[in-house]
C-alpha cells in the first residue's frame, strides 16, 4: 500500500464517520398521516421528536463511500514499469473509474424525490424530480427504490465499460496463440 492509497483510506474513513455521525432523517407529521418526509441530516446522538433515521439513504451513502474508496484505491495503485511502457496503458479504464465515482456523487447529491401528497405504496412510485439533497425538501420524500436502481445501473454500466476497455498485455494469449504454442512445444518434444 502506497502513501496515496493510505490517504484515500483515511478520507474514506472520515467520510464514513461523518455519514454515521450525521445520518439522514425523515420527519413523521400527524398532519400528513404519519407519512415520512425527508427532513435533513441531524447529529446521531440528538433525539429529535417525530424524526427517524432514513436507513435506505444511509445505506446508499455508505455503499457509495466504500465504492469510491475502492475506485480511489485502484486509481492510486502503483503501475508496473512494463505497463507504463505500453502505449495507452490503462488511461481509459482510469477515466471510466473517475466517471463512475463522479456519477455516484451526483446521484447522491440530487436524489429522486416525490411530493408527500402523491406518495403511494407502489413498487416503483412516481417521483416529482431530482432535487439538491441539502435544499428545502420538507414537502418531499426520498424515493429509495429509484435511487437504488440508479446506483445499481451506474455500477453495472461502469463495470462493463471498465472490462470492455481492458488493455491486453503481451502476457495474455488468445486461444489460437495457445494452440500454436502447444503445437510448437509438442514438436520440440518429439525432436
Amino acid at each position: 500500500m502506497n502513501r496515496a492509497q493510505r490517504l484515500a483510506l483515511l478520507v474514506a474513513a472520515v467520510n464514513l464517520a461523518l455519514a454515521l455521525a450525521f445520518p439522514p432523517h425523515d420527519y413523521f407529521s400527524l398532519q400528513r398521516g404519519n407519512i415520512p418526509t425527508f427532513d435533513g441530516f441531524y447529529f446521531a446522538l440528538r433525539q429529535a421528536p417525530n424524526r427517524v433515521v432514513n436507513a435506505d439513504f444511509l445505506t446508499l451513502e455508505i455503499i457509495v463511500i466504500l465504492i469510491n474508496a475502492a475506485i480511489a484505491w485502484l486509481l492510486l495503485r502503483n503501475t508496473p514499469a512494463r505497463a507504463r511502457k505500453l502505449p495507452g496503458g490503462n488511461r481509459l479504464q482510469r477515466r471510466i473509474l473517475v466517471l463512475i465515482a463522479l456519477n455516484l456523487i451526483v446521484i447522491l447529491l440530487f436524489p429522486p424525490f416525490e411530493n408527500f401528497a402523491s406518495i403511494s405504496k407502489a413498487v416503483l412510485p412516481s417521483f416529482e424530480g431530482f432535487y439538491f439533497v441539502f435544499g428545502d425538501n420538507s414537502q418531499r420524500q426520498l424515493v429509495a427504490s429509484i435511487l437504488y436502481i440508479e446506483v445499481t445501473l451506474v455500477l453495472i454500466n461502469g463495470g462493463l465499460l471498465w472490462l470492455l476497455f481492458k488493455d491486453k498485455s503481451r502476457e495474455e494469449l488468445n486461444a489460437e496463440q495457445v494452440r500454436a504454442l502447444a503445437a510448437r512445444v509438442r514438436a520440440a518434444q518429439r525432436e
